[in-house]
């Protein structure tokens, strides 16, 4: 029997076990060799997560002491609403943890801790390839049918 699965917030001493998952995530989407995040931006990335002035936050999942899935979120303005709202930004699993209820951990988590912010939505956006995501996407969350632009500038 597998152990349980446990959601916190990063702490510190979490980097050597988030970064291998944090690699693993930016690979995915094609963030590696030469186009690979600047070692810098990933040392930002982390530091922001301990920054009480960052509206930028950390969980991570794991299964005994592995850490075998992580989540980013971000609160922010919206022009539509009063209260700000949470983007979930990065979400990642472990390969052999996909589909055993790690992602849709992290998901609730991000919901929790938006509710707990009072914060009205939570949101975030993954690439039309990504079908098993998808499939846990379409069970926790509604398709708005936005699509998204964008222009590096």
């Amino acid at each position: 029997m597998s152990a349980t699965l446990e959601v916190r917030p990063v702490t510190p001493a979490d980097y050597d076990a988030w970064r291998p998952l944090w690699d693993g995530y930016n690979r995915f989407y094609g963030r590696f060799g030469p186009t690979a995040l600047p070692e810098a931006l990933t040392h930002t990335t982390w530091s922001r997560f301990f920054d009480g002035i960052e509206p930028v936050h950390a969980l991570v999942a794991l299964r005994g002491s592995r850490v075998v899935g992580l989540v980013h979120y971000i609160f922010h303005r919206s022009t539509t609403l009063d209260a700000p709202i949470c983007y979930l930004q990065d979400l990642f699993t472990v390969e052999e943890e996909r589909g055993k209820g790690v992602g849709r951990a992290l998901i609730e988590a991000v919901y929790a801790a938006a509710k707990a912010a009072n914060s009205p939505r939570v949101y975030w956006h993954t690439h039309e390839t990504n079908r098993t995501a998808m499939r846990l996407y379409d069970s926790v969350a509604e398709k708005p049918g936005f699509v998204m632009y964008r222009k590096n500038v």
